[in-house]
């Protein structure tokens, strides 16, 4: 039996990552769930995130998927290692969960010449400490400074990321961080903040690069599934890619496009009917 590569995020950013997945490997099937109705993760406690990460985990497991991905930073930081280490064990072992940040930092510090990283993510991203403990693991000495910037997901998720409101708020927060160290490279850790570059841009001085997850994570999965063939042989091929959201289809397909780059045509799930 085969079956798709499950994609998981708590909203739309997700669709980010996949879009990636989709340019470098379009051979797969992928089947994105997309939490909307318990969105944003960020704010939420690291129990409630965990329990809704688990959930929709075994159900993507449940569709076949022989491997899943956390499109989710929040998800990844407050929910992966304990998915792994706990859940995983006492199902199918040869069943995988990987995440967005371990594919990230493991390269982040290749991309910086002053060795100060800036990371931009949700206050739950923020207060794991996730991104400067992998750092730390693979860039010793590499200083990390961090910003939590709550009001970008919403202004993403409310179509306001290119209007003149986004303005204050994206400058608010690179005027702050840009203030604590010679960073010369900003990490987007929310896969919503793509939408905001030209934004961004506009705010950060010339010699500052910034990286988004969606290209880093897409090359560290081909590189995975090239190091593991009995994973790779699990995974069908019908160049599909199947979108379900846990609430309204009609806003998430409106605007599930602008993440994706095309159209997007998903069915409802309802966890709660079990």
């Amino acid at each position: 039996m085969s079956g798709p590569i499950g994609v998981f995020d708590s909203g739309y950013g997700g669709l980010t990552v996949l879009k990636e997945f989709v340019q470098r490997m379009p051979h797969w099937d992928y089947l994105y769930l997309g939490d909307n109705a318990r969105a944003p993760y960020g704010p939420r406690s690291f129990e409630s995130v965990y329990e809704y990460t688990l959930e929709c985990v075994e159900w993507l497991f449940g569709q076949g998927c022989p491997l899943v991905i956390l499109a989710c930073n929040t998800a990844s930081a407050k929910a992966l290692r304990t998915i792994q280490q706990k859940d995983l064990p006492g199902m199918d072992p040869a069943l995988r969960v990987l995440g967005v940040i371990r594919p990230t930092t493991e390269v982040i510090g290749n991309y910086s010449a002053t060795g100060n990283v800036g990371i931009l993510g949700t206050a739950g991203t923020v207060i794991s400490g996730s991104y400067p403990i992998e750092i730390e693991r693979f860039f010793p000495g590499t200083r990390v400074y961090q910003e939590a910037c709550p009001m970008w997901v919403p202004l993403v998720e409310n179509d306001e990321y290119d209007k003149p409101g986004a303005d204050y708020f994206v400058q608010q927060h690179l005027t702050t961080l840009l203030a604590q160290g010679n960073i010369d490279t900003l990490l987007l850790a929310c896969t919503h903040y793509p939408l905001l570059l030209p934004k961004i841009k506009q705010y950060i001085p010339d010699g500052i690069q910034v990286l988004s997850q969606g290209s880093l994570v897409a090359e560290s999965l081909k590189g995975y599934l090239e190091r593991h063939p009995e994973m790779e042989a699990k995974l069908s091929r019908n160049a599909s890619q199947t979108f379900v959201t846990t609430d309204s289809t009609t806003d998430f397909d409106t605007h599930a496009s602008r993440f994706f780059g095309r159209p997007v045509h998903s069915v409802h799930l309802d966890l709660s009917a079990g």
